[in-house]
């Protein structure tokens, strides 16, 4: 009896355990575990700090240099009366304690490029998010798609199952022939082949979402999440200049030209000499000499020409490349807002059409049960019911998944 209780406190207690085993993610639960875990997001994520590393390094101002020269006399004749080699009588010291001086704001234009690098940085990762988030959105979409094909194809088996049990029923009756059952068991063998080949294909997306997400248990999806709950009402005008302001790779593109000009007067800047001083302290043979040092090199053959015309290449190809993704935003949201609005005109023309071949299939399987038809015309209703089942899905998987490209291309699938 005491067994028994423990048994049953064990298996009480192991019920929520299971039930945390595995996570049902909706879409936006899915972005949101691609946003916070994904793998391959999270080392992207640290070129930001590396580029804030750039920033600290640009503050700091040069170390001062310790110089120690010494001259020691090696010849005795030349010794000091009544000393020896390692007097300092016979030794000359020169300590020198110098420093660069950045002039011409050399130090505030270093900060202020690595700076403007640190948001490119930022822009940079923003915009390899919402690639990895696009994907997973895709990915999600892909799962979502095999398992109502499965569940599809499951529904059809299921029928056909039930019907072939009717069929040999009915020839043992002798009023059908055994072609007919034969027809009926082959639909069935292909429905089991399809079934198989779309479990493991549910199977293998489960887990590709499952890596992107990177979720440590087994997930499932909610496939009641209708996906698009905010319709584009926007103006196409609208959405491209909302584009033009919100995409990380324009936003990317718009802070590399700030660097680049930054860089331009960095390179300006870092023609000007830069001067070295300091203080000397000089005994020579214990008669001690105090001075100033001073060095500046005379820019004569250099003046940092190349990196002054490279920095303003690099400016003129920064503008070159802003111009180009511009246009291709311009395109891609065209064509991704004209396609989303066809395949909502076709989700909804199909979602007519269901409950027609649905009603067409129920009449003609009730008319062949009673031998008012033939077999021909209950495989080709159930051929018809199927395919319209699937191209609505199909139909639907497109409006979806042009809604989530339509997110992506305005770059409000960041925001979600």
């Amino acid at each position: 009896m005491r067994r028994a209780i423990y048994l049953i406190i064990s298996c009480t207690m192991g019920i929520p355990f299971m039930s945390r085993a595995q996570t049902t993610l909706t879409l936006p639960g899915a972005l949101h575990a691609a946003r916070t875990n994904n793998p391959f997001l999270k080392p992207a994520s640290l070129n930001t700090a590396i580029a804030q590393s750039d920033v600290i390094t640009a503050g700091l101002r040069p170390n001062p240099v310790l110089n120690n020269q010494t001259l020691q006399l090696m010849n005795s004749r030349n010794f000091a009366p009544n000393t020896r080699f390692y007097d300092k009588e016979n030794r000359q010291t020169w300590w020198q304690l110098t420093k660069q001086f950045q002039l011409s704001g050399q130090r505030r234009l270093k900060q202020q490029f690595a700076t403007g690098n640190v948001t490119v940085a930022e822009k940079t990762f923003a915009d390899v998010e919402r690639n990895i988030l696009t994907e997973t959105g895709n990915k999600w979409l892909d799962v979502w798609y095999n398992k109502v094909n499965l569940q599809l194809i499951r529904e059809a088996k299921v029928n056909i199952d039930s019907l072939v049990k009717t069929q040999e029923i009915r020839l043992r009756n002798q009023v059908i022939s055994s072609s007919e059952l034969a027809r009926t068991q082959l639909l069935l063998q292909q429905y089991q082949l399809q079934y198989n080949n779309a479990a493991q294909s549910y199977r293998n997306e489960l887990q590709n979402l499952q890596l992107l997400t990177g979720q440590a248990d087994s997930i499932a999806i909610d496939e009641r999440d209708p996906v698009i709950s905010l319709e584009m009402t926007q103006e196409l005008d609208s959405l491209v200049s909302l584009s033009l302001v919100q995409r990380p790779d324009v936003q990317q593109a718009q802070a590399t030209i700030s660097a680049a000009k930054s860089n331009i007067s960095l390179q300006k800047a870092l023609a000007k000499p830069t001067p070295e001083l300091g203080f000397i302290y000089n005994p020579q043979n214990t008669i001690p000499y105090f001075g100033v040092f001073a060095t500046i090199d005379l820019p004569v053959f250099s003046r940092n020409q190349g990196e002054i015309r490279k920095s303003k290449i690099v400016l003129q190809q920064s503008e070159q490349s802003l111009s180009a993704l511009q246009k291709q935003v311009s395109t891609e949201v065209q064509a991704t807002w004209h396609t989303y609005q066809v395949n909502r005109e076709t989700v909804d023309k199909y979602k007519s059409i269901l409950p027609q071949a649905e009603t067409i299939l129920q009449s003609v399987k009730y008319a062949y049960t009673k031998g008012g038809t033939t077999i021909i015309d209950f495989l080709e209703a159930q051929r018809t019911w199927f395919e319209t089942q699937k191209m609505y899905y199909d139909a639907l998987y497109n409006y979806r998944k042009s809604y989530l490209q339509l997110l992506q291309v305005t770059g409000l699938i960041n925001q979600l």
